[in-house]
């Protein structure tokens, strides 16, 4: 069946421009819960603007958790393409972070019992925020081109681990309020300006590979690692994705065009639904490259590498 729908979920983190340009018609959106208040989450700022939620977010005194869609809301969107007669190509952030891929695989077989000629795949992504949504992206661009729904399924599958990011977080407020370091060290790192920099490992976590010090010195090592692992930029697309680092985002993004010949490289937000995780104060860049090594060690060298020369 070659008509067919692309339906990420909202973790996907891509902007309207990104949205427009790679023809994105749909996608599922989810919750961020903050106290007692229950907020959609969406890939634009309608809910709740950038600003409140990265400044509530912030605020140690707030609760902030976010959820993905019911099971009925996934079996809902599934049934209204089924019945207008698509195909369904589901994609989620990693299984590993999140529930979002097995609410979807319990949905479409749910519909699957009840109508048996209906076909969706649920793709695990392995990722998450830009990384996902550059698989998104990926994705569209082959349906665009004419690609079947097999076709691109294929080509994910062979090619979701080879999606890295690069950047540094400016402000380690928030990693220490996750419990990832301690408040004492994140006080010292911010006061000496230390920035923690890493790749996505295996299940989309993002692992500290090395750390900087200075955000010039965070920034321009990004520049040099991207160059560094991407594989055939002028075949492929950039995202940078920031968590309300606008200035820093678009810095990169100068710096990032001048050094590399990407198609095209795109900024966009960090949304309300990753953002929950991620907190503010982050900036990467997401590419492919080769597929990531075990324990990242070969992207760890590299990186190490850079640094070592700056």
């Amino acid at each position: 069946m070659d008509k067919y729908i692309i339906l990420p979920d909202v973790t996907c983190d891509l902007s309207g421009e990104i949205r427009e340009y790679f023809h994105l018609n749909d996608y599922i959106c989810g919750y961020v819960h903050i106290n007692d208040e229950s907020i959609r989450t969406t890939l634009d700022w309608d809910t709740i603007s950038r600003e409140t939620f990265y400044k509530t977010l912030a605020d140690k005194r707030n609760t902030v958790s976010s959820a993905a869609a019911s099971p009925e809301e996934y079996y809902q969107r599934f049934k209204k393409y089924v019945d207008d007669g698509y195909a369904v190509l589901s994609m989620s952030i990693s299984s590993r972070i999140s529930a979002t891929y097995n609410i979807a695989v319990g949905a479409a077989k749910r519909l699957q019992e009840e109508n048996p000629g209906a076909e969706i795949y649920c793709f695990d992504s392995l990722r998450m925020s830009g990384s996902f949504g550059l698989l998104v992206a990926y994705a569209l661009e082959m349906q665009n081109a004419g690609k079947t729904f097999s076709e691109v399924i294929t080509a994910l599958e062979e090619n979701k681990s080879r999606v890295h990011q690069m950047g540094p977080i400016d402000d380690l407020t928030f990693v220490a309020r996750r419990g990832q370091i301690s408040a004492g060290k994140a006080f010292m790192g911010n006061l000496v300006g230390i920035k923690p920099m890493g790749d996505s490992n295996a299940d989309g976590y993002v692992t500290v590979l090395a750390k900087a010090k200075g955000i010039k010195k965070a920034l321009d090592a990004t520049v040099q690692y991207v160059k560094a692992i991407a594989k055939e930029p002028e075949l492929h697309y950039a995202f940078i994705m920031h968590s309300d680092r606008e200035a820093l985002a678009l810095s990169l993004k100068e710096k990032l065009e001048a050094a590399c010949p990407f198609r095209r490289v795109f900024v966009s937000d960090v949304f309300s639904g990753c953002g929950t995780n991620i907190g503010p104060g982050m900036v990467g860049v997401y590419f492919f490259g080769d597929p990531i090594s075990e324990d990242l060690s070969h992207e760890k060298q590299t990186l190490l590498s850079i640094l070592e020369k700056k």
